[in-house]
């Protein structure tokens, strides 16, 4: 494969991650093995055009004699399998790994180890909406829905499109910007304890951490927003300062 076939299939490659990672949490799964059924498609279509097609045939018939043998050793396998499954779903962090923003239209996650955002809509025409589901149109017109009914949703919503689409969706903003500060909201300590994903009772060290993985994250010099920024930072000082 020449220099140059190698390089467009690694651009392909990363935009397919660069997608599947801006998909809500709960669709990735899906999205992968769709892409995995469009490869083993797009290969056997290739192969077919090429004159290979006969190898599959040839190796299943090579197999086949052996099937008897193989089948007893696979059906050993899953045990083990699942075994391996739980063991990596028991070590994997189940606290403080996904953050919750709450206002009156929107439900926010964050989720710290990919880095993403997604949420539904709890309120107005499009309740019971994933954010994920709306094509660009829907997204102006939820925006200017939150900015004419409640202004701590529109700064969500904002902190959202810039995190998924950077600059690029205020060229069809026919509005202003609201203002990124988090306004004069009270924040209740349960409320702080769901920015932070973190759980009641948890350790002075703990929250510092967690505020620190989020900056990370959400710090506008790193993609972030001064709303989510700021967000965080007064979960913090609700809980550090009571």
């Amino acid at each position: 494969m020449n220099p140059i076939s190698l390089l467009l299939l690694a651009g392909i490659v990363a935009l397919v991650v660069f997608w599947v990672r801006s998909l809500p949490q709960k669709k990735r799964g899906g999205a992968v093995i769709l892409l995995v059924l469009v490869i083993v498609s797009l290969a056997i279509i290739l192969m077919a055009i090429t004159g290979r097609l006969h190898w599959i045939g040839a190796v299943f018939a090579v197999l086949l004699p052996f099937a008897r043998q193989i089948f007893p050793w696979i059906l050993r396998l899953f045990p083990f399998l699942r075994f391996l499954y739980r063991r990596r779903q028991s070590q994997q962090p189940q606290a403080g790994n996904v953050s919750e923003v709450q206002t009156r239209i929107l439900k926010m996650q964050l989720d710290h180890d990919a880095g993403v955002m997604y949420g539904q809509i709890l309120a107005g025409p499009m309740r019971g909406r994933e954010l994920g589901d709306l094509s660009e149109q829907q997204f102006i017109e939820l925006l200017q829905y939150c900015r004419a009914e409640d202004g701590e949703s529109a700064r969500l919503l904002e902190a959202y499109l810039n995190k998924r689409f950077g600059d690029s969706w205020q060229d069809d903003d026919p509005g202003e910007t609201t203002s990124t500060a988090p306004g004069n909201s009270h924040l209740t300590r349960q409320e702080a304890y769901q920015i932070l994903g973190l759980e009641p009772g948890c350790s002075r060290e703990e929250i510092i951490s967690a505020h620190r993985r989020l900056m990370q994250k959400y710090h506008p010099d790193r993609g972030g927003s001064d709303y989510l920024a700021a967000k965080i930072n007064q979960a913090k000082d609700c809980l550090l300062n009571p």
